[in-house]
């Protein structure tokens, strides 16, 4: 978490954040106010930038960019006005983009069909080749990778807070004693109370795949079995052969994909490329069928763009990549 505030905060102040980096930086911003926890990891980012010759801003209650700081760090030095006045035009283009931002999001917003009597749910998601940041009520972080989709409650429920996952996030769960926290991914639930962890579910594909970062998670199958998950472990569920395996993976690595970070291990052929289309917003072919099911590891950086990701993919599988019009052939 610390790692990623000072990645966004970065960003920010570099005027360079993307929309959804924007909106989950100012979501921090907002957070910090009441939770203490993340205001001295904030202060500790701060710190850490204003050492490396990085004069710091922050956005106020009213969404304005200035140039005092916040009430969650050391006071420092006053700005010049010529800083000032700079941090000011900085300003102006991120209350714009914020209002594109809300803009755009709109048509996620949508109520969807009642849970319970007098509940109902909001349905936020992300297209292909996009990510989202979603801030819940108790406090709980949501990082949504692309195509994905999540479902939940205005407010929670006092006994239980439930939500619907299609596709791929990665939560960090405001820990609240005897509130679990449940995910429900087609016939698999997620139940924690207070944890980090990934979990990638992707509709047509045969596996569910949850990872853990921080604390413990109950995986809870439709057949009423169970398996606990604990920091570094990861766990494959395959939901139409009832097997699941388990292997333990280095916690930086779990949710690489927030960074850029593109790794497979041990997938298939099949299931890579139909990632591959998600993060590219692409259309690749596989001309040849008896290859669909090979299992791969490899890695790469997202920026290398998806002709270079498929040239390493083709050298894999002793294939020649094709490009028809907009489609990718593998062949």
């Amino acid at each position: 978490m610390e790692e990623r505030l000072h990645y966004l905060f970065k960003r920010y102040l570099e005027n360079t954040c993307s929309p959804n980096e924007l909106e989950e930086f100012l979501a921090c911003v907002n957070q910090a106010k009441h939770d203490e926890q993340l205001r001295d990891m904030m202060r500790k980012v701060y710190g850490s930038l204003e050492n490396s010759g990085i004069i710091p801003t922050h956005v106020n209650e009213e969404g304005r960019l200035v140039s005092t700081e916040p009430d969650w760090v050391v006071p420092t030095k006053h700005l010049t006005k010529r800083k000032s006045f700079a941090l000011y035009t900085v300003a102006a283009a991120i209350i714009i983009a914020v209002g594109i931002l809300w803009l755009s999001t709109r048509s996620f917003n949508e109520k969807t069909h009642p849970i319970a009597i007098g509940t109902s749910l909001t349905k936020k998601g992300t297209n292909r080749s996009e990510s989202k940041f979603l801030l819940l009520e108790d406090s709980t972080q949501v990082w949504l990778n692309a195509a994905t989709s999540l479902e939940y409650p205005d407010q929670f429920d006092k006994k239980k807070r439930e939500v619907y996952l299609s596709g791929e996030a990665y939560f960090d769960v405001k820990h609240a004693e005897d509130i679990p926290f449940v995910i429900h991914t087609g016939t698999v639930s997620t139940t924690v109370l207070g944890t980090a962890f990934n979990i990638k579910a992707y509709p047509g594909e045969k596996n569910i795949t949850i990872a853990v970062t921080r604390g413990k998670v109950r995986i809870t199958r439709k057949d009423g079995s169970e398996i606990t998950l604990t920091k570094g472990q990861q766990l494959k569920l395959n939901e139409s052969e009832a097997s699941s395996s388990e292997k333990t993976v280095p916690a930086e690595m779990i949710a690489g994909w927030q960074q850029g970070n593109i790794a497979y291990d041990d997938e298939t052929l099949f299931d890579i490329l139909a990632d591959m289309q998600r993060i590219y917003n692409v259309n690749i072919h596989l001309a040849d069928p008896e290859i669909v099911g090979l299992h791969i590891s490899t890695s790469f950086k997202k920026e290398i763009g998806v002709e270079q990701a498929l040239q390493v993919l083709c050298k894999v599988t002793d294939s020649k990549l094709l490009k028809d019009g907009d489609d990718y052939i593998i062949q």
